[in-house]
């Protein structure tokens, strides 16, 4: 742990922040007038897992969002509006079987 006046802070900010992005155990105290002001420590992000359900009852879907016309519309649009049928577009096979 080391204490700095807020000139110091200032003047070496860079040093500190390789010192702490180097990954050693360090602190910064900072003081005014030799009373802590603030601390700097190095950023450690915090992986949590992914909570399923959480927007459960707040999605909806349109009782048409999967029409026939929806997919000509869709395929349109990817192929240049080009005339599009059906039979055109093959969904590819599965390699695993």
């Amino acid at each position: 742990m080391e204490v700095v006046n807020i000139h110091a802070a200032k003047t070496h900010l860079s040093r500190f922040l390789e010192l702490l992005a180097s990954g050693e155990e360090a602190e910064i105290i900072i003081a005014k007038a030799g009373k802590p002001v603030a601390k700097l420590i190095p950023f450690v992000a915090v992986m949590r897992p992914r909570q399923l359900g959480v927007l459960s009852g707040q999605v909806w879907e349109a009782p048409d969002a999967w029409g026939g016309d929806t997919d000509a519309e869709i395929a349109a649009s990817f192929l240049d509006d080009q005339d599009w049928d059906q039979g055109s577009l093959r969904v590819a096979e599965d390699p695993q079987g």
